[in-house]
């Protein structure tokens, strides 16, 4: 017997389909490839439910000739057995002429000769491969922009929890109220800009988890404001942040000839203010970074002035920052938020004492302490472990040394 396959027949012309799959590719950016494939997969499920499992078929796909054609393949044979496999000679030679026992007849298929369930599992795999195509997209899309800016629109503030649904392109993202900056009114419509922190996949869609309130969303902003940090002039060294209040950022340039703290701030503050409209208002120090733990320090509690800095010979990355009375309350900030941000810019823990050394410490007195704070972020009841000592508590101390100060120096308390 021969085993040649038949002439296939002349293809049709369906436009309508590729038009179809190309309006879906531009609205929901599916590929019109990606469908095909999807649409064959259905067909070969289709014809094996409804064919007795014969997937001997041949799909013929043409966007560009709008050729969409299905063929069945059935072997020619002089007494039929298994007409789902089997196609008797009589009706093999009018689809061949020249057709012999044993050949292989190409059988153009009309979609209505599919059964009613092989019909609906061929719309679900069809459906589910839009759903896959569409996921796929998202996750490309949100994989192309990981831990970058975007910009999203918002589509809708949920008035109860405050979280907001964002537009990132083609695909939706939650904000959530504790990733937004303080104080900030997000409304439907406004453009605001996020940083896509990471990405899940385990759900039905993937999710990207974005942020106003990321450390490295500063970071970004300031790459994309500041040339020298784009082209690696000028290097960020560490960011610390309290979203809506105030940021610090070290920065430093291995050019001599590059002022780096300068780079940032821009001719007459214009990149820094830039910046600062973008978050908000938030504050915004930006200090030069030093090898010099002395220096460094001096520097990170801008924009109070330092006397000196001791380095505690006994203690690891601990350190006492002597400063004039006068700016004791500028060094500690607002509810020691200023000396906070300092230290974990640093790393260092840092005690501020006011230069007039009051509570007895030239005395040896040590029942009460001068401000601290800690780079650690880890938080802790017990105020004796002084290794573990939280923002919190410095927080604490801090208010009660400024009160005092305030008290003796009849001044107000500055941020």
């Amino acid at each position: 017997m021969r085993k040649k396959k038949a002439e296939q027949p002349q293809d049709n012309r369906n436009t309508e389909l590729y038009e179809a799959l190309a309006l879906m590719e531009k609205e929901r950016g599916i590929p019109v490839d990606f469908m095909l494939a999807q649409i064959q997969k259905a067909i070969m499920t289709a014809c094996k439910s409804t064919y007795n499992g014969n997937e001997d078929v041949l799909i013929k796909m043409d966007p560009d000739e709008g050729v969409f054609d299905v063929f069945l393949y059935k072997t020619a044979a002089a007494e039929v057995l298994d007409p789902d496999r089997e196609i008797s000679m009589e009706e093999a030679q009018k689809i061949m002429p020249t057709a012999a026992e044993g050949d292989k007849i190409a059988i153009k298929l009309d979609p209505k000769d599919f059964g009613r369930i092989a019909v609906q599992t061929a719309r679900s795999i069809i459906r589910q491969g839009i759903r896959d195509g569409e996921k796929g997209q998202a996750l490309a899309e949100y994989q192309s922009k990981l831990k970058e800016i975007v910009t999203a629109t918002v589509e809708q503030v949920d008035p109860k929890t405050g979280s907001a649904m964002l537009r990132l392109g083609k695909s939706i993202a939650i904000l959530p109220k504790n990733e937004q900056i303080s104080g900030e009114v997000l409304t439907e419509g406004s453009q605001i800009k996020v940083y896509i922190v990471d990405i899940k996949t385990g759900g039905k869609e993937p999710r990207a988890l974005i942020s106003r309130t990321h450390p490295d969303l500063v970071r970004r902003l300031f790459e994309s404001e500041v040339p020298e940090i784009f082209d690696g002039t000028v290097e960020i060294k560490s960011i610390t942040r309290e979203a809506g209040s105030r940021t610090k950022i070290a920065v430093f340039s291995k050019d001599e000839n590059v002022d780096a703290v300068g780079a940032c701030i821009g001719q007459r503050g214009q990149r820094v203010s830039a910046i600062v409209e973008i978050l908000g208002g938030e504050k915004i120090d930006i200090v030069e970074y030093s090898e010099d733990p002395v220096k460094f320090i001096t520097a990170a509690l801008s924009p109070a002035e330092v006397v000196k800095v001791d380095i505690d010979p006994d203690q690891e990355r601990v350190c006492k920052a002597t400063v004039p009375d006068s700016q004791l309350s500028l060094a500690i900030g607002n509810k020691g938020q200023n000396v906070r941000l300092a230290a974990k810019l640093t790393g260092w823990k840092i005690d501020i004492r006011p230069e007039s050394g009051f509570y007895g410490e030239d005395e040896g007195e040590k029942e009460e302490q001068p401000a601290k704070a800690e780079s650690s972020e880890e938080e802790t009841a017990a105020k004796e472990a002084e290794d573990e000592t939280t923002d919190a508590e410095a927080g604490e101390q801090t208010e009660n040394i400024a009160d005092e100060a305030a008290e003796k120096e009849d001044e107000n308390t500055e941020e």
